[in-house]
């Protein structure tokens, strides 16, 4: 069992609360009640961030102390939306909400994942009529190997979990978030996930 503290409410944070609660793990969701990131950080091994990628990096930065020596795993997008709510371009061109956040919090352990598919998909991969992918990007092996078990508790297959590296890697995982709107206004907003076929 893992203590874990999931920032963030909403559907995203919900359903990874829901399922890794199932899983067997502590889990403690911190809404925007003041106090509670932070009391829900200091006391969790692992803090996942599902709060709005347009605001976390201020919202994390705040929680420097609490996330020192933690795996941080970023699920989130950084992007501006467009008149219909859905993402139009990306805040860090050229980066990433990862990179924004490991280089500002050198002594957390930030892992990208989770990042390229609706969320129902994140807990229930196997109802996809397809296989899908799950990226891991970050610097920490040790970290990336934590969170790759996480996912295999959330249903992932291993062999569905593909490593791509450092960090930096992240760029291109995020920028696959622009092909969002596109897909949903061409097919709805049925769950899908960005994968590749072998």
């Amino acid at each position: 069992m893992t203590t874990i503290a999931i920032l963030g409410n909403g559907r995203v944070g919900g359903s990874l609360a829901t399922a890794l609660t199932q899983a067997g793990h502590e889990v403690t969701v911190a809404d925007r009640t003041p106090g509670a990131a932070t009391d829900a950080a200091r006391t969790a091994q692992i803090v996942i961030n599902a709060t709005p990628g347009a605001g976390s990096l201020d919202r994390l930065v705040a929680l420097r102390e609490e996330l020192r020596d933690k795996i941080l795993v970023d699920v989130s997008n950084a992007t501006v939306d467009g008149p219909d709510g859905l993402p139009a371009h990306l805040i860090y061109p050229g980066s990433s909400l990862a990179e924004q956040l490991q280089e500002a919090l050198p002594e957390t352990r930030v892992v990208k994942t989770l990042n390229t598919m609706l969320f129902p998909v994140m807990t229930a991969p196997a109802t996809l009529t397809q296989a899908p992918d799950a990226f891991l990007s970050g610097d920490d092996p040790q970290a990336k190997q934590t969170v790759r078990e996480l996912l295999i508790n959330l249903g992932w297959r291993k062999e569905w979990i593909t490593d791509l590296g450092g960090i930096q890697t992240a760029r291109a995982t995020e920028a696959a978030i622009l092909f969002v709107p596109h897909v949903m206004r061409s097919s709805g907003f049925a769950p899908f996930a960005i994968s590749i076929a072998r």
